[in-house]
């Protein structure tokens, strides 16, 4: 795990990307975003009221770096360029007094500092929802041209072994497009991590083994897959073990391309992907790194309201990976 994120630090340092933190009164999000700034990784915003954080750090007994900017939306000198750039982004949803209001709120400001190009990611959801931080995201920095939803994915980690499992952050009940989708994007977030991608499209079938409207929506998933990105490693339908166990494949899957080597797992469904995740984190002592929000045009990513400073401070590296 301390390689993954070391080789991480090393290529982020060589970008120095900015990423914003939209709570920066939260004691583990500026603990965090400071230790970024004197690793000299990468430049942290973080938003709130000045006084506010800076009584936070003195509690914290934390001096804060000299590269690390407090932005506070109620002081902020562009903000009359952000509210004309979100009225145009929302294309007539919200008028300017509206946008006003709408950026006072900590997510949708630090969500725009990114549109703008002001920030290159940005990290949020300790003190709010998925929903709280997503949904700025959703419609100001929008999904990249060809997927049409957002998905999350973790990064399993356990000495040298890693793979990707999606869907486990956002996606109840993906359609057959929506995890073709997900496959790709997957894919991608699998080499940031230095993975090469052989992915595995799940179901509790494999290949036909039964048939019923779940596997086949997983099967044809894998054929849009294919033939969005034909030179991908890309099978399915497939149960766990075909895709994993070169035995079990060998028998179950003899003409796969994946040989029951696959590092990239997509779950049927959200309740599959939620309850699959935590069962190799808890049973199997496998590190969860994520969600990594994958599709969105510029990197945003949501933490867990019960995430620690180190937390933070990995899916802040994450964020800024995706960035570069």
């Amino acid at each position: 795990m301390s390689d993954l994120f070391t080789n991480m630090k090393d290529q982020v340092k060589t970008g120095y990307p900015t990423i914003v933190f939209p709570e920066g009164t939260d004691e583990r999000v500026l603990a965090a975003a400071n230790r970024l700034a004197e690793d000299g990784i990468l430049k942290p915003i973080v938003v709130g009221g000045e006084e506010a954080i800076k009584d936070k750090a003195s509690s914290l007994s934390l001096e804060l770096h000299s590269d690390l900017v407090i932005l506070d939306p109620a002081t902020y000198g562009e903000m009359d360029s952000l509210v004309e750039s979100f009225v145009e982004r929302r294309k007539g949803k919200a008028t300017a007094e509206q946008a006003q209001e709408i950026l006072l709120n900590v997510n949708y400001f630090g969500t725009m500092l990114v549109h703008t190009g002001k920030a290159d990611g940005l990290v949020s959801g300790a003190a709010h929802s998925t929903g709280d931080t997503v949904r700025p995201a959703l419609q100001i920095i929008k999904t990249k041209e060809g997927i049409k939803k957002t998905s999350g994915a973790f990064v399993m980690v356990k000495g040298d072994e890693k793979y990707v499992f999606a869907d486990c952050a956002i996606n109840i009940s993906p359609d057959s497009n929506d995890l073709a989708e997900i496959g790709l994007s997957s894919a991608e977030t699998a080499k940031m991590f230095g993975i090469e991608p052989k992915v595995a499209m799940l179901s509790f079938s494999t290949k036909g083994s039964a048939k019923s409207p779940e596997t086949e929506k997983v099967e044809e998933a894998t054929r849009i897959a294919k033939e969005m990105a034909p030179d991908l490693v890309i099978d399915g339908e497939f149960q766990f073990d075909a895709a994993f166990v070169p035995e079990v494949a060998q028998k179950k899957a003899p003409e796969s391309p994946l040989k029951g080597e696959a590092n990239v797992f997509v779950f049927p469904s959200l309740e599959a992907g939620n309850i699959g995740y935590k069962m190799v984190q808890r049973l199997g002592g496998y590190e969860a790194v994520g969600p990594v929000l994958q599709g969105l045009n510029k990197p945003v990513n949501d933490l867990s309201r019960g995430c620690s400073e180190e937390d933070v401070y990995k899916l802040a590296l994450i964020t800024a990976m995706q960035s570069l």
